[in-house]
């Protein structure tokens, strides 16, 4: 019932964005001048599939990019390549990418993500980024999602800095990372 009616929450919210095409992005009130203080859900404990929990907040000094996910949903499948390649690219350099699969639970994440490949620049590959698990709590303190995917992008001192619900832009989520890094 739960999955049921987060994929129509999740359908709801891609009609609304044109299909994905241009998804919202919802900048943070530190972003737009407000406190410059860390975000309050980057101290929430996310247990990891490595079994080793897990926090924004521990990342402190290097720049995360938070993307909650579900194995069903295909924009979050389709984004994938492009985390990985962001890792790639950007992990050397600072930045933390945070797969929070929020619905089906480690027995479901765990074996779909080691048998996964994605097409990368021409190349199949696995997940290299860290995949967490949520739930409707850890949802909840992140304030909430609007659709699935959404993405959390966080500077280094901890500040939320954009929010992008929905399919992320390529070009414009590698715009925001660098300008973080």
């Amino acid at each position: 019932m739960r999955s049921e009616l987060l994929a129509l929450c999740g359908i709801a919210a891609l009609l609304t964005l044109g299909g994905c095409k241009g998804a919202s992005q919802v900048p943070s009130s530190a972003a737009e001048g407000g406190a410059e203080k860390p975000a309050p859900e980057a101290s929430v404990k996310l247990p990891g599939l490595d079994g080793v929990d897990t926090s924004v907040e521990q990342y402190k000094g290097k720049v995360v990019l938070v993307n909650f996910w579900a194995t069903w949903c295909e924009p979050c499948k389709a984004e994938i390549p492009w985390l990985i390649e962001f890792n790639e690219k950007y992990g050397p350099r600072g930045l933390v990418i945070l797969g929070v699969d929020y619905d089906e639970g480690k027995n479901v994440v765990a074996p779909w993500v080691m048998n996964r490949l994605f097409q990368v620049n021409g190349h199949p590959e696995t997940i290299n980024y860290k995949i967490v698990l949520g739930d409707d709590d850890v949802v909840d303190k992140f304030g909430g999602l609007l659709g699935t995917p959404t993405s959390m992008l966080y500077a280094r001192d901890g500040r939320k800095v954009k929010t992008v619900v929905g399919i992320v832009d390529y070009s414009d989520i590698s715009k925001a990372i660098e300008k973080q890094l």
